[in-house]
């Protein structure tokens, strides 16, 4: 079923794009694809969304890339562990998915010292809202 009739579309979103960024977050949790594997999962369940899979991948001489498939979407992460950083995406669709949870439950889990998070709504917006989103966000 598709969130919006084609030919006759309300100007809704279709789900929500959420763009975090997390700070000063302790190298060891950085470094470790077995805790990462387990804050996807974690973060999937906070967001009231369905895992499908998840991968990680451990990169020498560190960081690790770690992916959540859902049935709504996905979330990745990506770790710089000598700079204390990770970057994360929640792509979440469907009106019953939090995507805002999950980054809550990753600043916690992941120790960071500041964060900051970008929620884009996605889909058809009218004209006005669009328009509005374009001029908020710096496009280059």
């Amino acid at each position: 079923m598709q969130s919006y009739l084609v030919g006759d579309t309300p100007l809704v979103p279709v789900g929500r794009h959420c763009i975090l960024e997390l700070y000063d977050c302790p190298t060891y949790l950085l470094d470790n694809p077995v805790f990462i594997k387990q804050a996807l999962e974690e973060a999937a369940k906070v967001a009231k969304s369905t895992l499908l899979s998840e991968v990680t991948h451990h990169f020498e001489p560190y960081g690790v890339t770690g992916l959540a498939l859902l049935a709504e979407s996905h979330i990745s992460i990506h770790t710089w562990p000598e700079y204390g950083y990770i970057a994360v995406d929640i792509f979440t669709c469907g009106e019953y998915a939090e995507p805002e949870k999950a980054c809550k439950y990753l600043v916690l889990a992941f120790q960071a010292s500041s964060h900051t998070l970008l929620t884009l709504p996605r889909g058809k917006l009218s004209p006005e809202i669009q328009k509005r989103l374009e001029d908020s966000l710096v496009i280059q």
